[in-house]
């Protein structure tokens, strides 16, 4: 019995796999997974899940078509310089690209280290999937079976206690009471008062910071 050969890698197939690697990717990030639970888009009227999947596409843009890389190599092969429009982004750029589409389309101001790890991510997805010679990527099959194995899953926030004003004894305790249970707890993420936006912080289990820009 002949085995079966794995498909090639065609240009289609290479920009059909990074547009799933770079959805993938945001839709793993926690920080953006938060701001969509919690409905922080910009414009009150817009679907949170709509503005995540434009947020994809706008970070696709950023990068070269694999179809118009192949046209433009068939044609001039290293005989003419690619014009900018073909050339790759760098890492600072698509750190940049993430953290603005944060900040103008869920007024979140990303403060953490989470953005470079994203933009990272995409960029080492994208050199895969110029390097793999089949038309499937394992480490885009790897990161599919990431997202399946936590679809549905949410950042937790827990509710915090209202803050009243204190005493001057009563705010020396407390402080003492913070430092003792910071030796036990790692910090949560806390809704603030009723009337401020919540505004998360990292802990040790991996939630992530993200403030909500006022």
């Amino acid at each position: 019995m002949a085995s079966t050969q794995p498909k090639l890698a065609t240009p289609e197939t290479r920009q059909e796999n990074f547009e799933q690697a770079v959805a993938l990717s945001l839709n793993l990030w926690p920080a953006l997974t938060l701001a969509v639970q919690n409905k922080w888009s910009e414009n009150a009227g817009d679907d949170p899940e709509d503005v995540r999947a434009w947020f994809a596409g706008a970070m696709i843009e950023l990068f070269p078509d694999f179809v118009e890389l192949a046209r433009f190599e068939t044609v001039h092969g290293d005989k003419k310089k690619k014009p900018a429009e073909l050339e790759e982004p760098d890492m600072e750029d698509v750190e940049g690209r993430l953290l603005q589409v944060m900040e103008d389309e869920f007024t979140v101001v990303v403060d953490d280290d989470s953005s470079y790890e994203v933009a990272q991510q995409i960029v080492g997805l994208r050199a895969a999937c110029i390097k793999s010679q089949h038309a499937t990527v394992e480490e885009v099959e790897k990161l599919r079976e990431r997202w399946v194995s936590k679809k549905g899953q949410k950042v937790a926030m827990q509710q915090g206690p209202e803050q009243d004003q204190e005493t001057d004894s009563e705010e020396d305790d407390s402080e003492d009471d913070g430092e003792d249970a910071n030796m036990d707890e790692a910090p949560t993420l806390v809704s603030t008062a009723p009337n401020e936006k919540p505004q998360p912080e990292i802990d040790e289990d991996g939630f992530t910071k993200v403030t909500k820009k006022r």
